[in-house]
Order: structure tokens, then C-alpha cells, then sequence
């Protein structure tokens, strides 16, 4: 009885099968539909044009089914969207005029095309992934339902003793793709499978079939609690304590009288010469951070637990136990060297540079782990991998400082209130994060150098760190020329140079680029200050300015006269230096803080010095002229650099 129900689940496993099924019923189900009073009522009686047509659509229809394998295979998210939505189109405005026109009850034809349709569309969902066969499936078993319970409501039963067949048959041929599949997260997973279950069975054990069945299973429960258990560990623990644990805590969680039958089953399949398909297992991470995590879990973890697996269930077959996990391990090692692989291959970019720093330093750390499988090839791949990413890496750096500037930040204009350019926020991130990544960088640029017509060059990191920053400030300079008041250039270079030695400052980098180096560029950020107050302020000081003649008795009006016009040049130029700077942007509080302080420091004495000496000339008529005092000129100062708003 096993061999038979084994011998029907292997003929339904078949393509070949399903498409018989398909095409048969497409045929049965265009014939009775042809037939039908449910096609005369939608399209009337038959005449040639309609024959030619009908012959035509079930021609295509008919060829759709026989070569399902040509168009199956198609990832393309737009040919699945659009043929999901040409079939719920379609199927909706059949649904709409059918109920409309379809009043009586319908006879056999209409019944059996239903049926056959629905098979039909079964059939497609084994051949198929496309996402609409389903849902066609789902259209004729409601259809059908629908005309049973018009003939005669009891009939629901018989409808929906079909339908319910029809799908439980699908989601059974479903599963007998994988006979045990579990998924760790969304992006790795452990597969696996055992076949050729019918070979074992000829060797007269056919009730060991079922039993390792019920085994796997079991298997496949205590593989779900490892994960759980994994993670869970993963969460709560950091690398070190991570791998305290070791592979015995998970070597633990599996019974004995498990791990003993499988050993023995195992001994069976090795005689009968299928210790090849007994497992594998595959970890698969499209991310690259979850590749790291899963590389690092796979060779510290998973790898000694399964090497102390396969000795438990191969234990006395020792050539086969290392078989079995050479095969493990090979399968896992070269889907993430490859995934590696393809990272060293991509196209220049800033991005990859830093993603292929990352698995450089991870292999190289994990190099060692590599060693567990007896097979010299797995460890020479790596190191093979490693090299490549070397290379790669090598190349990225000497042309970052070209790739660097191609960033679509640098392309834009200077912003019109004088804020840190997003040119410098992206490229200063960039160059911090290769400042962390130094020694690595240093350790690559050493061990894989450039060469031009064999003649090696080396290449400084730090001069080359420090060679993009020139350029990066060349390109400040030329874009704050763009700003017809330069005040507002001077500010933007003050704001952007500001920016670079925060960020410089807060990764600790100033040991990098030295402190000479560092105490230049602060001298550039005041040398920038004093420019900028040169071009504004320091103009509106000129008219606060007093000689000696200006020191004269109150009825002399003609020195009267040159007061009152200074003060009146000063109170505007200074209310039009207020509006204009309270619109423009400084760089963070603190340095927002120093401009105000260092403008105060040296307008508000000047102007104290000028009022007092406007007072002892007008003496009670001097507020008449005066518009700001000491308390409003610092208010006005404390609302500068306010932004747009």
C-alpha cells in the first residue's frame, strides 16, 4: 500500500502529467461551454464570424496550456501585475454581464465547462508561479457553486465537496515539493530534503519510509526551536558571549533516541548508496548586514553543530560523516563566497567601497573557520574571495577622490542662505567613515597595491584623506563667489569649514590628519570670520566713527548737522544689515553664539562712545534722533542667523 500511494505522489510530482490535465480539460471545457445556453445567452446564436473566433481564442487557449514551460519562467513583476490584472479584468466583466442576462437555471454543458475550467486552472497552478492561476481556480469553483445551487439549492453540497477536493488536492501536490522546508527569518534558511524514498522502499523496509517521515518531522520541529533558540541568543548576547555557548547547547536540544534512529537510517541509505541526498543545508542572506550575521552564526555556530551531528548519526561510517558534512559545508560556503563574489564585481561606487570593507573584514576574521572542512578547496575559495575584495578595495581607493565628486549633492547650487552645502555633509560622512575603517584601509593599500606598467604605487592614506579635503574646499570657495554679498560667501565657507572640524572633532579624527593640520583650519575658520565681519559690520562702523572735530559745543551746527547725518546713515544701514543677516543660517548654536558675541564685542562700545557723545551735544533733544539704545541694538544682534522662514 506505501508503494502505491508513493507511486501516485511521484506520477503527480510530474510536469508532464499536469499538463495532459490541463490541456484535456481545456478542450472538454470550450466544447461544453461552445454547447452551453450559457454562451447563447451572452452571445447569442452561433454564426461564422463567431465560430472563427471562438476556434481562434480556443486555439490560443490551447497552445497557452501545452507550452506553459516557455512563459512560466518569467520573474518580471510587470508581466505577473499586468496578466493578474488582465484576468481580474477580464473574469469581472464576465461575473458582471452573466449575472445580468442568466436568469434560468443552466443546463449540463454550463455545469461541466465550470468543472473542467476549474481543473484546467488547477493544472496551471502547478505548472505556473504567475499568481493568477490561483485565482482563476477560485473564479470557476465559485461559478460552479453558484449554477449547482441555481439548479437546486441541496446541490451547494456537492459544489462545495468539490471545491473543497479540488483544493485540498492543490495544496498536496503543493507539498510534496519539499518534504521538509524551514525558514529562518525572511532572507536565510535551512532546507532539508530527503529523496528517493522509493529506492529504499524496494529494499523491503517500506515501513521505515513512514517512519523516518514521522522522524523528519520531528526533525523539522526541534530545527524550528533551534532557531528560536538562536535568535533569541543572538538578541540577548554579544559576540563573545555568543559563542561561549558553543555547539553543545544545540547538540542538547535534540533527543537521543532522535539523533540514534537517524544514525541508523543513515547506515541503511550509506549501503544503499544515497548518503548524497541524506541533507543539505543552505543559508541564504541577500542583505549585506544579514550576510555578515550569517556568516559569522554559520562558521562559529552552525558548522561544529553540524559536524557533531553528522559524527553522532554517521558514528562507525567516518568517511561518510565527513561526506556528509563536507556537503554541507560546501553548499553554505560558496553561496555566501559567491554573494561576496558579486560585491567585489559590481559597478564603482562610493556605497560598494564601504559595503566591501565590511565583508573584507569579516572574512578576514573568519578565514580560520573555513579551515573545519577537510576539503583544502572551501578554504582557498575564501582566500581567493578575500583577495579579489583586496584588489577591488585598493582600486575604489585611489579613485575616491573621482568618485567622491560625482555625488548628486555636489551638483547643486550653494543654498541661498549660506547653510552647510549638502556636498560637505555627504562627502565629510564619506571620508569619516573610511577614517574609521583605517587600518584596514592602510592594511589593503599595503598588501594589494597599485600598479601602472608594472611599477608599483603606493599610496597614503592620510595625504590622500587630506588631498580630498583641499579639493573639497577649492569647490566651497568657487560656489560662496556665486553670493553677490560676499559676507554671505565668507559665511558659507565659516558654515561649511565648521561642519568639517565638528564631525573631524566628534570621531576623534584629529590624530589622523595631525594637529598641525588642525590648528591651520582653525585658523582658516577665523580667517573666514574676520572677512565676513570686514564686509558687513565693519562698513557699518565707519559711520560711528569720531575725530577731533567732532568734540565741539552743542550750538555749532554744522557739527550738529554731521552727527545727526551719521546717525541717520547708521540707523539705516544697520536695520537693512538686520533684515538682510536674520535670514541667513549659521551652523549650530554654539558657533551661532560666537558670530553674536564677537559683532557685540565690537559694535556696542563704539556705538555707547558715539551715543554719549550725541547726548552732550543735544543734551534733552537727543532721543528724538536716537532709535535704538544699548538694550534694542543687542536684541537685534540676538535675532541675526534666524534662517528662512
Amino acid at each position: 500500500m506505501t508503494l502505491i500511494l508513493i507511486q501516485i505522489q511521484r506520477s503527480l510530482m510530474h510536469t508532464k502529467v499536469w499538463r495532459f490535465v490541463g490541456f484535456a480539460s481545456a478542450v472538454v471545457g470550450l466544447v461544453c461551454y461552445a454547447l452551453s445556453s450559457s454562451f447563447n445567452h451572452l452571445f447569442g446564436n452561433w454564426t461564422l464570424l463567431k465560430i472563427i473566433l471562438y476556434t481562434v481564442f480556443s486555439f490560443i487557449i490551447c497552445l497557452v496550456i501545452l507550452y506553459t514551460n516557455i512563459w512560466s519562467h518569467s520573474r518580471s513583476l510587470r508581466f505577473k501585475a499586468h496578466t493578474a490584472f488582465l484576468v481580474l479584468t477580464i473574469t469581472s466583466v464576465y461575473s458582471f454581464y452573466f449575472d445580468k442576462v442568466m436568469n434560468g437555471k443552466p443546463d449540463v454543458y454550463s455545469l461541466i465547462s465550470c468543472a473542467a475550467f476549474a481543473i484546467m486552472s488547477l493544472s496551471l497552478s502547478w505548472q505556473t508561479q504567475s499568481g493568477f492561476e490561483v485565482d482563476l481556480l477560485y473564479f470557476f469553483l465559485g461559478c460552479l457553486i453558484v449554477l449547482l445551487m441555481k439548479v437546486r439549492l441541496q446541490l451547494f453540497i456537492l459544489g462545495a465537496g468539490l471545491s473543497y477536493s479540488l483544493i485540498i488536492l492543490r495544496s498536496f501536490v503543493s507539498s510534496t515539493q519539499d518534504i521538509v522546508y524551514s525558514e529562518l527569518e525572511h532572507e536565510s534558511s535551512v532546507i532539508i530534503e530527503v529523496n528517493s524514498l522509493q529506492q529504499l522502499a524496494s529494499t523491503d523496509i517500506p515501513s521505515t519510509i513512514e517512519q523516518l517521515r514521522s522522524y523528519l518531522n520531528t526533525l523539522q520541529q526541534k530545527n524550528l526551536n533551534l532557531v528560536d533558540i538562536l535568535l533569541k541568543h543572538v538578541n540577548e548576547y554579544g559576540d563573545s558571549e555568543l559563542m561561549s555557548f558553543g555547539p553543545n547547547f544545540m547538540i542538547n536540544e535534540l533527543q537521543p533516541e532522535l539523533i540514534n534512529y537517524l544514525h541508523e537510517t543513515a547506515k541503511l541509505m550509506v549501503r544503499a548508496g544515497f548518503e548524497e541526498e541524506f541533507s543539505k543545508v543552505r543559508y541564504v542572506d541577500t542583505v549585506i548586514k544579514r550576510w555578515i550575521t550569517a556568516s559569522e552564526i554559520a562558521l562559529k555556530i552552525l558548522f561544529p553543530f553540524e559536524q557533531r551531528l553528522c559524527d553522532h548519526v554517521f558514528s562507525g561510517f567516518t568517511s561518510s560523516a565527513t561526506r556528509c558534512f563536507t556537503e554541507v559545508f560546501h553548499g553554505t560556503t560558496f553561496q555566501l563566497l559567491n554573494f561576496a563574489d558579486e560585491v567585489a564585481h559590481g559597478s564603482p561606487s562610493i556605497w560598494r567601497l564601504f559595503k566591501m570593507l565590511a565583508i573584507f573584514e569579516t572574512l578576514h576574521y573568519l578565514i580560520p573557520k573555513f579551515q573545519l572542512c577537510p576539503d583544502s578547496l572551501v578554504n582557498e575559495a575564501a582566500v581567493t574571495v578575500q583577495n579579489r575584495l583586496g584588489i577591488a578595495i585598493s582600486e575604489l581607493f585611489v579613485k575616491l577622490n573621482y568618485l567622491i565628486f560625482r555625488v548628486p549633492a555636489a551638483k547643486k547650487v550653494a543654498p541661498s542662505d549660506g547653510r552647510v552645502h549638502p556636498m560637505t555633509v555627504q562627502i565629510i560622512s564619506y571620508l569619516a567613515s573610511a577614517c574609521r575603517s583605517r587600518h584596514t584601509l592602510e592594511q589593503i593599500l599595503q598588501e594589494y597595491p597599485k600598479v601602472n606598467n608594472g611599477v608599483v604605487v603606493k599610496v597614503s592614506f592620510i595625504a590622500h584623506m587630506q588631498w580630498i579635503l583641499d579639493i573639497l574646499e577649492k569647490r566651497l570657495k568657487a560656489k560662496s563667489k556665486d553670493y553677490k554679498n560676499p559676507a554671505l560667501g565668507y559665511l558659507f565657507m565659516m558654515n561649511n569649514r565648521s561642519h568639517i572640524e565638528a564631525i573631524i572633532t566628534s570621531w576623534d579624527l584629529e590624530t589622523i590628519f595631525g594637529d598641525d593640520w588642525f590648528k591651520k583650519y582653525q585658523a582658516k575658520i577665523q580667517q573666514d570670520f574676520d572677512l565676513y565681519q570686514r564686509n558687513s559690520w565693519n562698513k557699518v562702523l565707519e559711520f560711528l566713527k569720531l575725530d577731533n572735530n567732532d568734540f565741539v559745543a552743542p550750538d555749532d551746527n554744522v557739527t550738529s548737522e554731521l552727527l545727526k547725518e551719521k546717525l541717520k546713515l547708521f540707523n539705516k544701514h544697520f536695520d537693512e544689515m538686520y533684515r538682510v543677516q536674520s535670514t541667513w543660517s549659521v551652523y549650530d548654536k554654539k558657533l551661532k553664539e560666537e558670530i553674536i558675541i564677537s559683532v557685540g564685542n565690537t559694535l556696542l562700545p563704539v556705538y555707547g562712545i558715539f551715543i554719549g557723545r550725541f547726548r552732550d551735544c543735544f543734551g534733552v533733544h537727543a532721543n528724538e534722533y536716537i532709535e535704538y539704545g544699548m538694550f534694542e541694538i543687542q536684541d537685534r544682534l540676538n535675532n541675526l542667523f534666524l534662517g528662512k522662514r
